[in-house]
């Protein structure tokens, strides 16, 4: 297994790093830790990951930080197959540009005005992320000069040579230097692939990233589609459905888990979270508390999580669908141990749909769609639990001081079941009236379709192209959104 390696392991310049920590992540991916030193080594890759491991950042990274400084030439070139693809690129370069001055970006595709492109590439832009038709439309108006490319990036190259583009991907790089550094990311390795890497690369590194398989069958996974912006609600709703004594609540970010505890903290749950930030001894002093049991929720990174032997874990919540799928393997497997049961809950919001059917085709297990708990079914889960307590307070006796008052009710004229019911709506009010329903109101980021299950046996084709660009919000999936 590819070991991952810390962003300050990668001697990637100040800025960069800065703009990392401001996304919040901690570790690069398997694909990155493998890919970025090469990269900035200049030497050619064919990269082979499937969605949700972070192939952008992999190629984007090195490649800005290769950019060199004042220049006013097209010095790079991301090749993408949809325009769709090419936007969301843009986006991530972005975020990553954040801190580096001079440096420009910009997306050319079909659909948009052509003589805006024009404009601005008059100013002047280091690095196009385009299709190969609108780009080679530009190359025949003379509009775009790749003389000066230095790396050209063939994103998505399977998906591209399916759609046809072999002739302008080939049109496109006879138009660069020989010299430059070539680099093609590729969900497979087809033949057609390594035919184009022999023709157009120079003693390539080949990356393949092999997936880990289950070894926690005793835990019961299951996952529900629901707004982003619900999470925490969601979360909430299943502590109080399921009562775990302890849990693991696993995020991307340091942000997210700052921001989790928060959330948590402030309806009154016994929670704290540990993270890249956190220093040795508050680390110490949080997981001592969560062994003891003072702390019923710990929230926390994949990083900050290792090395974690709590054996009495009894669920683990992804509130972040993890960055790949060793990780997630990594992170069920903080439950179920020592023969106990255990149970995975993993949140599902939007663009995220497509990496949780990578992570399941590659553990190839089953993990079953719930639907969202609603407020009536927590009511009358506490209404059961509550008569169970009622119950077990009859069968252990020494309720003679109690049974006094209630005869004296009695002989006043009220009736036994009026007032057993007139006690138990005293105990329910005390419970809190329901509340409205929010996370019914807000529908998914999904279509809401009927339930189902993933599992190994159903096949998983190739991810759909999405119609929309990725949102900017960099305390979620920014980075394997669409990769």
């Amino acid at each position: 297994m590819i070991k991952k390696l810390k962003f300050e392991e990668l001697q990637l310049s100040k800025e960069m790093l800065k703009a990392i920590t401001d996304l919040g992540f901690e570790e690069a991916s398997p694909i990155q830790s493998e890919s970025i030193p090469y990269l900035l080594e200049g030497r050619d890759i064919v990269g082979q990951a499937m969605t949700g491991t972070g192939k952008t950042a992999a190629f984007g990274i090195p490649l800005i930080e290769k950019i060199p400084a004042q220049s006013k030439d097209v010095n790079a070139l991301v090749l993408c197959p949809t325009r769709e693809l090419a936007i969301q690129v843009s986006v991530e370069f972005s975020k990553l540009l954040k801190y580096k001055r001079g440096v420009f970006v910009l997306p050319v595709y079909g659909g948009q005005p052509i003589e805006r492109q024009m404009r601005s590439l008059e100013r002047g832009v280091n690095i196009i992320i385009g299709t190969p038709g609108r780009l080679m439309d530009h190359m025949q108006r003379g509009t775009i000069s790749l003389s000066a490319v230095q790396t050209v990036v063939l994103d998505e190259a399977d998906q591209m040579l399916d759609m046809g583009f072999r002739d302008d991907i080939e049109a496109i790089l006879k138009q660069t230097s020989t010299e430059r550094q070539t680099v093609l990311f590729s969900a497979t390795m087809s033949q057609e692939i390594l035919t184009l890497a022999r023709r157009y690369q120079k003693n390539p590194h080949v990356i393949k990233i092999t997936h880990e398989k289950i070894t926690a069958p005793e835990v019961e996974q299951v996952y529900f589609e629901v707004d982003g912006r619900m999470k925490l609600e969601l979360l909430t709703r299943l502590i109080d459905l399921h009562n775990p004594k302890s849990s693991i609540v696993f995020c991307n970010t340091k942000r997210r888990v700052d921001d989790v505890v928060s959330g948590l903290l402030s309806r009154g749950y016994a929670a704290d979270g540990i993270h890249g930030d956190i220093s040795q001894p508050k680390r110490d002093r949080v997981m001592d508390k969560f062994r003891k049991g003072s702390i019923e929720v710990l929230v926390a990174t994949d990083v900050a999580a290792r090395g974690i032997d709590v054996p009495h874990v009894e669920a683990v919540f992804n509130f972040d669908i993890p960055q790949d799928e060793e990780s997630y393997v990594h992170r069920i497997g903080r439950t179920g141990r020592a023969g106990r049961a255990g149970k995975s809950f993993s949140f599902v919001s939007g663009r995220e749909q497509y990496e949780f059917r990578s992570i399941v085709r590659y553990t190839k297990a089953r993990i079953d769609k719930n639907p969202l708990p609603t407020l009536e079914h927590l009511d009358e889960l506490k209404k059961d639990k509550l008569f169970s307590e009622i119950k077990q307070i009859i069968q252990e006796g020494g309720l003679e001081k109690y049974t006094k008052r209630i005869e004296q009710l009695i002989a006043q004229g009220h009736g036994e079941i009026e007032v057993a019911s007139a006690l138990l709506k005293k105990v329910s009010c005390k419970q809190g009236a329901p509340k409205e329903d929010i996370l019914a109101q807000i529908p998914s980021d999904r279509p809401e379709r009927s339930s189902r299950s993933f599992d190994r046996r159903r096949p998983v084709g190739r991810r759909p192209v999405s119609r929309r660009p990725r949102s900017n919000d960099s305390q979620g999936r920014s980075w394997r959104g669409r990769d």
